[in-house]
């Protein structure tokens, strides 16, 4: 078993926050790869990290400029490796989810059968609600049986948005455009 969130802080090596159009992230890595990315206020959120923010982090660049087109509306492509600290149970959820191709969805009973455990929907509700890398494993694809925006660490409104932003991207229409425009 990997360690939790609770002894994830002790491993980072750098982190660094930046302003998205959904409101502020927090963005945290350990030598191996990209370990966190917490949207302001989401739950589990980990709080003040320790140390000074390292503005000049090549993981932490990339990642941020990956996410920067992402909500211009490019097509998801992020590259980084990740270090994703959960139970086995946990990563084995959050691998699943990364095989949900943006602008699809899929219920949680789907990944509960992925996983091997179709009983345990609710564990991978928990599991999924734990995710600790928002948007990169993208935990927002994941919807009710029948079809209804359960549950989003991050907040439903963020949830609602990532899938729509998704939905257009082929419109070249990016997030921070359609914000401006809808004020």
């Amino acid at each position: 078993m990997k360690t939790s969130l609770m002894t994830l802080t002790r491993q980072l090596s750098a982190w660094q926050r930046w302003q998205s159009p959904l409101g502020g992230m927090l963005l945290a890595r350990t030598p191996l790869g990209l370990a966190g990315i917490w949207f302001d206020g989401q739950k589990d959120h980990p709080g003040e990290l320790a140390g000074q923010p390292a503005a000049n982090d090549p993981l932490l660049l990339r990642t941020v400029a990956e996410l920067a087109a992402y909500f211009d509306g490019a097509p998801a492509r992020f590259t980084q490796p990740l270090d994703l600290h959960g139970t086995d149970f946990q990563r084995a959820v959050w691998q699943q989810l990364l095989n949900i191709a943006a602008g699809a969805t899929c219920s949680y009973a789907e990944i509960a059968r992925a996983v091997g455990s179709p009983a345990a929907v609710r564990a991978v509700g928990a599991a999924i609600g734990r995710n600790p890398v928002s948007v990169i494993v993208p935990c927002h694809r994941v919807i009710g049986s029948a079809g209804a925006l359960t549950g989003y660490a991050g907040g439903l409104e963020r949830k609602r948005a990532l899938l729509q932003l998704e939905s257009t991207t082929t419109t070249g229409t990016g997030m921070q455009q359609r914000l401006d425009e809808a004020a």
